[in-house]
């Protein structure tokens, strides 16, 4: 899928990963919806793309349904039609046992990172059935596969992200819309303060730590996907290694994981 031409809406468009995406569709000739919940985060990516004739800003709250429904409505009122949608938007948890987070926090957790990606598709996928080519890439992680200590309820969100994706590409496998899922591993973003969790040690100061991307790799391998119309895709030398231990060898990958964190 080219991008040239193409209208993308996409989340998380604040910073970090989002706004590298936000840019470089930009610079390959598409138009963007940018979508965050920060409308001060969402200025400043305005700004970084010189004000853009091509770019729409929408303060939007994901994980609230009918506010979604009206963003779809705003954005084809605005762009005229969407062609890709990039559900990028994301939050982690604090680094602390399943045992020790509250229930408040595991519903936010959820509720941004699946249910969001579940309003966005249901709200957009009827326009992109419409366009004679059309992309859903929903960004997922490589706790999304591989358990990590101390993110057990982001790590099940992110799962459920990637079960969605392969879902929604074995229902749409005989339409125009193709569907990817990507599994980065540690990413250089701001996600931690975004998600209002504090680091200190641990996985920022482990080996892993310096196989980290930089956000304008990671979004860079992601329109790839797009233009590839890869299924799915591990990104990161540290998500494609141990994906290929943790198949071979789960307990060891885990043992590798856990120590890495603690």
């Amino acid at each position: 899928m080219k991008l040239n031409g193409k209208t993308f809406v996409i989340t998380g468009a604040g910073g970090g990963v989002g706004r590298e995406l936000v840019l470089k569709v930009l610079d390959r000739g598409g138009r963007v919806a940018a979508v965050d919940i920060n409308e001060e985060a969402l200025k400043a990516t305005a700004e970084a793309a010189d004000n853009s004739d091509r770019l729409s800003l929408h303060k939007v709250d994901i994980t609230d349904p009918d506010a979604v429904n009206d963003l779809a409505d705003e954005v084809t009122a605005i762009h005229g039609h969407v062609d890709g949608l990039i559900n990028n938007a994301g939050i982690i948890q604090p680094f602390i046992p399943i045992n020790d987070l509250d229930l408040a926090k595991i519903h936010q957790v959820m509720d941004v990172n699946f249910y969001g990606t579940v309003y966005m598709v249901k709200a957009f996928l009827p326009l992109l059935l419409d366009r004679p080519e059309a992309h859903i890439a929903n960004i997922s992680s490589m706790g999304g596969f591989l358990p990590v200590p101390g993110q057990t309820a982001y790590g099940a969100s992110k799962a459920a992200v990637t079960m969605l994706s392969d879902g929604l590409f074995a229902e749409l496998s005989d339409t125009n819309v193709g569907v990817s899922v990507l599994l980065p591993g540690g990413m250089a973003t701001d996600i931690a303060e975004n998600s209002g969790v504090e680091v200190s040690g641990g996985a920022e100061d482990s080996s892993m730590a310096k196989m980290m991307l930089g956000a304008g790799e990671a979004a860079d391998l992601i329109l790839k996907a797009i233009e590839k119309n890869k299924r799915k895709v591990y990104i990161g030398k540290d998500s494609k290694t141990m994906h290929t231990l943790y198949s071979v060898a789960p307990k060891a990958a885990i043992r590798m994981i856990k120590k890495a964190m603690s």
